[in-house]
């Protein structure tokens, strides 16, 4: 019997997390990818294991993962998203904030997603109508909440906005402060989060369409019924780029109100 597109996100998300788990701690070699950027043997070795799984159920479908790049026919309206470590400097740094993400994309829409915490071993997964996280075996709708006051704020390059926009300067607003109470966890793991009531909001620069990173957060955001613009307040995708993710239509509206003067001051 064949399992379904969202049976098959979180089997392999699971997987990719069992991977990163018993690696953990271990005498990791490392691949340089860029300046201040690279991947361990336990993002590669986590990728195999995804990609492997879902080339054996879905062989018609095209892959874009983290490290390994885009795989199958160009013209498949059906591609899986995979990042097989979301927080690898926290992860080679010994610190337990990551996540394993992969998400289906078909057409323009995010169908499925999930993202594993391969350390508390919840899985937080969506069939495209509603938001879940997975214990053990029992499910548990995804309920966003403002009440924590945390706003996780992505510091980590590029910055495609900048000087115009740079996240760091939310940090420096009496009003920020004054409201909520700033996090820099490093992994999208936080956006996940929001969509399950322990982040008030969460905060970044870049271009994310079509991102391995942040597919499968935005997508169980968007089920779970969070407020999502990027930083001038528009859809996603349609302008400045970047990611404005809140619990409730008030926390956004006191996000963009900080973020617009930083905007305006930079003319």
């Amino acid at each position: 019997m064949s399992v379904t597109d969202q049976e098959l996100a979180v089997a392999a998300a699971q997987a990719g997390a069992v991977v990163v788990r018993n690696m953990y701690g271990t005498s990791l070699s490392r691949i340089e990818k860029a300046a201040g950027d690279f991947a361990t043997a336990a993002d590669i070795e986590a990728e195999k294991i995804i990609i492997d799984m879902l080339g054996s159920a879905r062989p018609d479908d095209a892959v874009s993962g983290e490290e390994s790049g885009r795989t199958g026919a160009s013209t498949a309206e059906r591609m899986w998203l995979v990042d097989p470590l979301c927080g690898t400097l926290n992860y080679a740094a010994r610190s337990m904030l990551v996540s394993v993400n992969v998400a289906l994309r078909k057409d323009a829409e995010v169908t499925v997603a999930a993202s594993a915490d391969p350390f508390s071993r919840e899985v937080f997964w969506t069939d495209g109508s509603g938001a879940y996280v997975r214990h053990g075996d029992i499910d548990e709708r995804l309920r966003p909440s403002a009440a924590s006051r945390l706003v996780d704020v992505n510091l980590d390059p590029p910055f495609p906005n900048a000087p115009r926009f740079r996240a760091a300067r939310l940090l420096a607003k009496t009003g920020f402060v004054e409201r909520f109470r700033p996090r820099v966890v490093s992994t999208t793991l936080a956006v996940a989060w929001v969509a399950a009531g322990r982040r008030a909001a969460y905060v970044t620069d870049g271009d994310l369409r079509d991102s391995v990173h942040f597919a499968s957060g935005i997508a169980l955001c968007r089920a779970a019924g969070c407020v999502i613009s990027d930083i001038d307040g528009q859809p996603l995708h349609s302008g400045a780029g970047g990611l404005v993710v809140a619990a409730d239509d008030e926390t956004h509206a006191a996000l963009m109100a900080l973020i617009r003067t930083q905007l305006a001051a930079a003319g």
